[in-house]
C-alpha cells in the first residue's frame, strides 16, 4: 500500500463507522487516501472525521460552496478505488449507469481497479436485483469483496455485513 493513491467512497450505511478505521489503516500502511461521501453517508459519520484521518478535503458534492470538484481528475488520480460501505442503492445505480452524485461521477470517471465492500441486511443482500447488479459490476471489471456472516444492524443473523477493514486491505493486496 505504500505510496498508493486510494479513493474511498463511503455510502449511507451503519457500517460507515468501519470506513474511518479503514482510512486509518490505509494511511498507516503508507497510502494516500481521499474520501468521497454520499449525502446519506454523512448522516452516519461526519465529513470532519474523514478529513482529519485522511489529511485531505472530503468530497461530498461536485459543486461545494461554489467550487467545482473535478471528478474526472479525481478518478484519474487514483491507483485504486474502494467503495465501503457499498449500499444496495449505490450498487444498483452503478450497475445500471445512473450517475446522480459525486461518488458515482468519480466512479464512472475512474480508470483504476474498483473494489466494492457491500453492506446491507440479509434480505437485501439475497434479493435477485442485488445479485444481478453485483454480477453486472463484475462483468464491468469491478471486484466484489465478500460480505461477512453474523449479526446485522436489524438484529437478524446472516450474510450482509461489510468486511472488516483488515479483510478489505488483505483482499485488495491479493
Amino acid at each position: 500500500m505504500k505510496g498508493k493513491k486510494i479513493l474511498l467512497g463511503i455510502c449511507g450505511s451503519i457500517a460507515a463507522y468501519k470506513s474511518a478505521f479503514l482510512v486509518r489503516s490505509l494511511i498507516k500502511k503508507g497510502a494516500e487516501v481521499k474520501c468521497i461521501l454520499t449525502k446519506d453517508a454523512s448522516q452516519f459519520v461526519g465529513e470532519i472525521t474523514f478529513s482529519t484521518l485522511s489529511k485531505n478535503d472530503v468530497v461530498t458534492d461536485l459543486n461545494l460552496n461554489g467550487n467545482w470538484t473535478n471528478h474526472v481528475a479525481l478518478g484519474l488520480w487514483a491507483d485504486t478505488m474502494i467503495i465501503a460501505p457499498a449500499t444496495l442503492n449505490t450498487i444498483g445505480k452503478a450497475a445500471n449507469g445512473i450517475c446522480d452524485n459525486a461518488l458515482l461521477s468519480v466512479y464512472f470517471s475512474a480508470k483504476c481497479p474498483v473494489f466494492w465492500a457491500p453492506s446491507m441486511d440479509l434480505d437485501m443482500w439475497k434479493h435477485p436485483a442485488n445479485i444481478v447488479n453485483l454480477q453486472k459490476l463484475e462483468i464491468y471489471g469491478n471486484k466484489i469483496i465478500p460480505v461477512g456472516n453474523g449479526e446485522l444492524a436489524s438484529g437478524l443473523m446472516g450474510e450482509g455485513r461489510m468486511a472488516e477493514p483488515e479483510e478489505i486491505i488483505e483482499y485488495i493486496q491479493k
